[in-house]
């Protein structure tokens, strides 16, 4: 073995000017919402552990440092290729990115550019290096929308990463914390770098870290724990249950075993969660993300582990139940489920939130169809809570939702049925804001997505209240048929002088939800720059939302004159789309939307079920 370099280097050190490439076996960035996620809360609340409004920038040198593991590089004609290493790396670089965006419109702005990329000769060059991902690159860091349909998938997850830094980074950096935040990302979190001058010798490095010894997990640890405590007669049938369970966990995916542990845990027991300032101490909620099997072995009377019986049941009963519901309730996360609609569109809108709160009314004692009906219920409030910020440009980000989520989680645990529903929708009512508090919803580059959702959702009850099938799937996919945001008005301001003096009150009116549809992206290509009146008779091919504009759709169209009628929705043709008739188009989507996230339905449904 040749020389073996080891040293430990701030990012900033890391990654200014330095250039990294990546073998073209290792080109694929994996990392998933998940990873991100923890990334973004473990530098978060390091960070927030010493952070005082009022502290001098210099004060951030003397913040606590935070390691964030090693890279091995392997070092080949001046040029370093990354063997391990490089999700950590793609990712800093994807939240440094963030930062400098967020920073956009300041003052006084912590300069990370040098840490992303270098120029020569007017040329950019990322300082972690994919040629097939510079495209995506280009369009995030100037904050441009990109389109993933037919690019590799190591690139279109690379941009949903983005959006999931987006979406978690939390609202308390988000201001006057922001340069503060920076500055100990830069200066105080490391990482060890480790370089070999081979690529024999990287990979030896790299196989010893990660193949001596096999270290045992925290469901390992959990599980030697609980089964120590069962007497020696039942202990065989206990561990015969808990490996037949975790084989069914591990087959639905990698994270999916320690997933379900957390959100069982906390769903069921945590009745604390750690306070978002300096030296606040963790509690039951965060122990139970971080350290689940010392948790349950701290707590266990607490949770009501005393006698062999009760560690028996444990495993024999709530852990089975559980863990068959945590399944189910993922599933519904991925495809439309009877009775578990809600879970699929609160899982597009990347809410993992979700599933401690569907867990925390359920009892082992529940029928199966006692379980559709709370998780049902459940799943439709968050429906309707999501909505409604999202309506309001709030955020619907991990960070900024968990506490309020914990305590819905916390007072929801174990209700009944009729008991639930009422909470909920209580809940609801407290509320300050709803679709009526904002009449200016408008789409912009980091909400897009969430409108695409909104609209589809519109579009899809239009349909299916009109008698049509469901095409709910095919409005969401990103397929080559995939649907987009269309603008009714091209982006002309020239051509509406008549109703603006100025682009920019134009482009704010023409933002706007009213002035929007959904649909195909072919139709965008091919009729976006026509005026309103060259498109209408295009609009008549496509789905009824869009149809609804044409004189046509009101004649010999049955299914959709019944629902206007007994709907009461004002809905109407437009020969013509003035200022006025965009807004009114957008009162019609606001009592659209008031109708599918209708609070009364929670009440309803109770009653259906009951």
């Amino acid at each position: 073995m040749r020389e073996i370099l080891g040293k430990a280097k701030t990012v900033r050190e890391l990654l200014k000017e330095v250039k990294y490439s990546i073998d073209y076996y290792q080109r694929e960035y994996k990392w998933h919402e998940k990873q991100i996620r923890e990334l973004v809360d473990d530098l978060s609340d390091k960070f927030l552990e010493e952070y005082q409004p009022g502290h001098p920038r210099a004060k951030v040198a003397e913040y606590p440092h935070y390691f964030l593991g090693s890279i091995i590089i392997s070092k080949k004609e001046n040029v370093g290729y990354i063997v391990d290493g490089q999700q950590r790396l793609t990712s800093l670089t994807l939240l440094l990115i963030l930062l400098r965006n967020l920073q956009k419109g300041r003052e006084k702005q912590v300069k990370v550019d040098e840490l992303i990329f270098s120029e020569k000769f007017d040329q950019k060059s990322y300082n972690l290096h994919v040629d097939e991902r510079t495209p995506a690159m280009d369009a995030l860091y100037e904050g441009l929308p990109f389109d993933v349909t037919d690019r590799p998938e190591s690139v279109q997850n690379l941009v949903q990463r983005y959006r999931d830094l987006e979406s978690c980074f939390p609202e308390e950096l988000r201001d006057d914390a922001l340069p503060y935040f920076i500055d100990w990302l830069l200066e105080n979190v490391h990482l060890v770098e480790i370089t070999a001058y081979s690529d024999d010798d990287a990979y030896t490095i790299f196989e010893t870290m990660n193949d001596r010894g096999l270290s045992l997990s925290p469901t390992d640890m959990l599980k030697g724990y609980l089964l120590a405590n069962i007497d020696e007669n039942k202990r065989t049938a206990a561990n015969t249950k808990w490996r037949d369970r975790i084989r069914v966990l591990n087959e639905a995916g990698k994270e999916v075993e320690s997933d379900f542990f957390k959100t069982w845990l906390r769903s069921q027991y945590a009745t604390k969660i750690r306070e978002r300032k300096k030296n606040a101490r963790p509690e039951d909620f965060d122990r139970i993300g971080t350290e689940f099997h010392r948790w349950l072995r701290d707590t266990s009377d607490v949770v009501g582990l005393k006698q062999s019986a009760d560690f028996y049941r444990f495993i024999d009963r709530d852990f089975e139940f559980y863990s068959r519901q945590y399944l189910r309730l993922i599933d519904a996360g991925k495809r439309p489920v009877p009775g578990l609609e809600h879970v699929l569109y609160n899982a597009q809108h990347g809410f993992t939130l979700q599933y401690m709160l569907l867990m925390s009314p359920l009892d082992p004692d529940d029928s199966d169809e006692v379980v559709v009906r709370k998780a049902g219920l459940v799943a439709r409030y968050l429906d309707i809570l999501l909505t409604w910020r999202l309506w309001n440009f709030r955020t619907i980000s991990y960070s900024g939702m968990q506490y309020a989520m914990f305590l819905v989680m916390r007072d929801i645990r174990g209700l009944a049925v009729d008991a639930l529903s009422q909470k909920l929708h209580d809940l609801l009512t407290k509320e300050s804001e709803n679709f009526t508090s904002n009449d200016r919803l408008r789409v912009h580059q980091q909400n897009r997505y969430y409108i695409h959702r909104l609209l589809a959702r519109i579009t899809d009850f239009v349909e299916t209240s009109s008698g049509q099938p469901s095409r709910y799937l095919d409005y969401v996919s990103e397929g080559k048929t995939r649907c987009e945001v269309e603008h009714i008005w091209a982006d002309h301001a020239e051509r509406h002088t008549d109703e603006f003096d100025h682009p920019a009150d134009f482009a704010e009116y023409r933002n706007r939800i009213g002035g929007l549809l959904l649909l195909p992206k072919s139709f965008n290509a091919s009729y976006g720059d026509l005026t309103y009146i060259e498109k209408l008779p295009h609009y008549n091919t496509q789905n009824l939302l869009a149809r609804s504009l044409h004189p046509q759709c009101y004649e010999h169209n049955p299914g959709f004159i019944r629902f206007k009628s007994e709907s009461e929705i004002p809905f109407t043709p437009l020969p013509a789309y003035k200022k006025v008739d965009l807004e009114a188009r957008g009162v019609l989507y606001q009592q659209l939307a008031k109708k599918i996230w209708d609070p009364v339905y929670l009440l309803t449904h109770a009653l259906q079920v009951s």
